[in-house]
């Protein structure tokens, strides 16, 4: 029975390298050649519902500035959150008073502080006199009583406190001087070029300036990147120190508009009546912006018209999330013998309703690619066109790492393949 055995092995010792002595010689041009010929396969289906990459679009300003739903303010934008698309403009740029729309900023590093960890919403807050001599919307802070940023968040998203946004500041950078170059920093570095920030309340300041179209940039990147947030824009009514202040949401349209999710508010004497709206319907994500307008009915019905204009008009497709399959690829070279081609990002896009019937997909993605590839490694793109004009396209990347062979690996592989042959 050993003899038999021993024959045996010998006979698959023998057998492997009959079979593994060719297969070296051919596998060495195959694992080391350098060029190696594949095909491209473009692919094109009509009538299918068309992506976006939602981080490839910028804010588009060319739209008509017409004012041609008769808005009565100041100023007026309406964007897309997801793409930044300008759905409709009028005097954007124009710089004037914000009010306490300026707090849409100061929420914004308030969010990026928890984030990041510098601060909890556990931290107990202290009041300075500085904080409490605020006037204004308020909720009468002493300087001997601390909230947590909870509850700061709460009376300053809700109610607009002055007090509580200027005690935030302090307890995040040092001082309201030190808190106020660190807004003006994040404005620049949204591309906020028409903004000059004087205080993180927003009370009639010389110099403290903004536009409609910077109100949309900073309402979108505190919506887009910190959705927590509308825990506390959506609150309608609310109470603090154990119901002894009553809360009561300053944004009407959180309370009368379907879908709305904030964002802030705000008026002086020089400003009038200023708004940043928020609403989603259907995975439509709107913001509408409203400066001076002469009264807070009228700026609230002039944020009811864009956003009405905004989601009778438009509607949002959504093709795949990140990381959703789009095809397998076979891989040369490999010691697997193919990778899945992935979305790289979320994607959906922007149309005008009715028209996602006539947008063309195109599937740029090799037959096959060559080993080693990089998880992430892009191996083409998905693009979306409406009569022609490009709408938008999203890489398809490699979701996992694939080695290049070597020769250790086709043994194995050979070896395995005769073990399995006798079994």
């Amino acid at each position: 029975m050993r003899t038999f055995k021993f024959l045996i092995i010998i006979f698959i010792i023998f057998s492997c390298l009959a079979i593994t002595i060719p297969c070296f010689a051919i596998s060495y041009q195959y694992v080391w050649s350098d060029t190696i010929e594949t095909s491209s396969n473009i692919i094109t289906t009509n009538n299918t519902t068309n992506t976006t990459n939602s981080s490839s679009k910028e804010v588009n300003t060319e739209i008509t500035d017409d004012n041609f739903l008769n808005l009565d303010c100041g100023s007026a934008i309406l964007i897309e959150q997801n793409s930044g698309q300008v759905l409709y403009s009028y005097n954007i740029h124009e710089k004037l008073h914000p009010a306490s729309v300026t707090k849409i900023m100061s929420i914004l590093l308030i969010m990026e502080s928890l984030d990041s960890g510098k601060i909890s919403l556990t931290d107990e807050v202290p009041c300075s006199e500085n904080a409490a001599s605020m006037g204004g919307s308020q909720i009468w802070l002493d300087p001997r009583e601390t909230l947590t940023v909870d509850e700061m968040l709460k009376a300053i998203c809700v109610n607009s406190a002055n007090d509580c946004v200027v005690a935030m500041a302090e307890y995040i950078a040092g001082s309201e001087e030190a808190f106020v170059q660190m807004m003006n920093d994040k404005a620049q570095e949204l591309g906020m070029t028409d903004t000059t920030f004087k205080n993180c309340h927003g009370l009639d300041e010389e110099g403290h300036l903004t536009s409609s179209y910077d109100i949309a940039l900073m309402s979108r990147e505190l919506l887009k990147n910190h959705p927590d947030v509308t825990k506390y824009t959506t609150i309608w009514m609310d109470s603090l120190r154990d119901g002894k202040s009553q809360l009561s949401n300053t944004n009407k349209l959180i309370r009368n508009y379907k879908g709305a999710t904030g964002l802030k508010t705000g008026s002086t004497s020089l400003a009038l009546y200023n708004l940043s709206a928020s609403a989603t319907r259907d995975d439509l994500s709107l913001i509408a912006v409203v400066m001076k307008a002469p009264s807070s009915k009228i700026r609230f019905e002039n944020a009811t018209k864009l956003l009405d204009y905004g989601f009778n008009t438009f509607s949002y497709k959504e093709f795949g999330k990140k990381g959703d399959v789009v095809k397998t690829v076979s891989v040369n070279k490999g010691i697997k013998d193919s990778v899945e081609a992935v979305l790289e990002e979320d994607c959906g896009t922007l149309l005008k309703k009715g028209d996602d019937k006539n947008v063309e997909q195109t599937l740029n993605l090799e037959d096959t690619i060559s080993a080693p590839i990089k998880k992430g490694q892009k191996l083409g793109e998905i693009s979306f066109t409406l009569n022609g004009e490009l709408l938008s396209s999203v890489n398809v990347v490699a979701n996992e790492d694939v080695e290049k062979n070597n020769l250790f690996t086709i043994m194995k592989k050979t070896y395995y393949s005769w073990i399995n042959l006798l079994r």
